[in-house]
């Protein structure tokens, strides 16, 4: 008879293994690691070097993840245009003061950390402030490396995943951030990655971020993707974050990238005992595009919230993998997820809450739901849960439909138009996520910027 470990061992088998896939590129990338090794820029200590050989020796056994039958992770989700793509390192790019501050959300009493085309930029950056470490990951390597060693690559696995695997293969440029323990910095921290226009090919950067929070320290984070352009390019970006005991990180996600452009991101989060992570995703553009989010609860006490709202119009393709580990036992975790979609664009939600044999008291809600604007629209919806303790309280649901048409004739009797209406019930949709972002800022910047897109999400009211 197979018991609870065997079984688990088996889903694990079939889940996460990965499916080996297209290497038709694999020699492109093959190519340019053997030029990124050969900079001495480039070099860095000999345990990173060898990471770099693991990468992209575990990503040419891998290639990428095209085969959709047989393999969960990707079921939903063709990344074959990117597969079969040709991209250039992105070179370096240029940005001023002025044209970031329009195009991002800024403020300048917090510390942020800017990369135009995956490089750090000094001069866009400001300083650190409130006891916080936080420089680029190459400035770290030589300032802080025994704690970057004890952390980078701990988290982002390459074994099960081809994009990680590429994305530390070219480790080079990157965020560091450290909070010592028993420290709250007074204001926010943004890492901004722009990417800009310098060549007429497509290009490819690997953004890598690492966030490190100690014992009882409290940092709030915000990681934005953005862009000058409208151009066909690849973003594979991985972030780390390293939760400790009785810490706290409001971490946010914003990516907002070119209509034509593929976007892979990536983030794993480990957490100690009874620390408290909270994440808000935002996306909205792109050709395809994946929000891949991964928590750790390895300690008693943890809780997880993960929040996002994504927005799809035209022939876009969003896909946010939303995966929780229950290991532990007296564990919190909550997903709630909202989309919004118009035009030809098809959105996924796969969320994966698994409870380990040890993780009793565990309690797990995970939910999706999406609002549908358009005939053209789909939306794949798959959560799911596997326990193997017997003493839980875990629930998980996904809905989606379009506006209620009852509470619509409500609005239109009180004089409001169809499109006066309908944009006001599209915009309360999505502030159920907007006003859970920890950071009150940030929150009136996603208020005021899903404002400006409602015109490209108009309800059409049947006849």
């Amino acid at each position: 008879m197979v018991n609870a470990a065997q079984l688990h061992e088996v889903i694990e088998r079939r889940l996460v293994t990965p499916v080996k896939g297209d290497q038709s590129q694999v020699g492109m990338y093959e190519e340019q690691f053997r030029a990124f090794t050969n900079d001495s820029k480039a070099a860095g200590p000999s345990w990173l070097r060898h990471m770099r050989e693991q990468g992209m020796a575990r990503f040419a056994e891998l290639g990428f993840p095209t085969a959709q039958r047989g393999n969960e992770r990707w079921k939903y989700t063709n990344v074959a245009p990117i597969a079969r793509a040709t991209f250039a390192p992105a070179p370096t790019g240029r940005m001023t003061a002025a044209a970031l501050t329009k195009l991002a959300f800024w403020n300048k009493q917090w510390t942020n950390l800017v990369f135009v085309n995956g490089k750090f930029s000094k001069t866009l950056s400001s300083e650190m402030a409130g006891g916080v470490y936080a420089a680029n990951l190459a400035d770290a390597l030589v300032s802080q490396p025994d704690l970057v060693r004890s952390h980078l690559g701990k988290y982002a696995s390459l074994a099960s995943d081809a994009f990680i695997a590429l994305n530390t293969a070219f480790l080079r440029d990157g965020a560091f951030v450290s909070v010592p323990a028993d420290t709250v910095p007074t204001a926010p921290l943004h890492i901004i990655f722009v990417t800009t226009k310098t060549t007429a090919e497509p290009t490819v950067t690997h953004p890598r971020t690492l966030i490190v929070v100690g014992n009882g320290s409290k940092v709030r984070v915000l990681e934005s993707y953005i862009t000058l352009v409208e151009d066909s390019y690849f973003t594979n970006a991985v972030t780390e974050i390293y939760v400790g005991n009785s810490a706290t990180v409001d971490h946010c996600r914003f990516m907002v990238e070119s209509p034509m452009s593929y976007h892979i991101g990536m983030t794993r989060a480990y957490q100690g005992q009874d620390s408290l992570l909270t994440s808000v995703s935002f996306s909205t553009g792109t050709a395809i595009a994946r929000n891949d989010v991964h928590a750790n609860l390895d300690a008693p006490g943890s809780t997880c919230v993960l929040n996002g709202l994504y927005m799809t119009t035209g022939q876009e393709h969003l896909d946010n993998s939303i995966n929780i580990d229950h290991v532990k036992p007296h564990c919190t975790s909550r997903e709630y997820y909202k989309g919004i979609l118009a035009g030809q664009s098809r959105a996924v939600f796969s969320g994966r809450v698994v409870v380990h044999q040890d993780a009793q008291k565990t309690d797990a809600v995970q939910e999706d739901k999406n609002l549908i604007l358009s005939e053209g629209a789909e939306a794949d919806s798959k959560p799911s849960l596997e326990i193997l303790a017997d003493d839980v309280k875990c629930k998980h649901g996904a809905t989606a439909g379009q506006i209620d048409l009852d509470t619509l004739f409500y609005m239109r009797a009180r004089g409001l138009d169809v499109e006066t209406a309908g944009s006001m019930l599209i915009h309360a949709f999505a502030n159920e996520i907007i006003n859970t972002a920890p950071i009150e800022q940030y929150r009136e910047y996603l208020r005021d910027y899903t404002e400006k897109l409602l015109p490209e999400f108009k309800f059409v009211a049947p006849e």
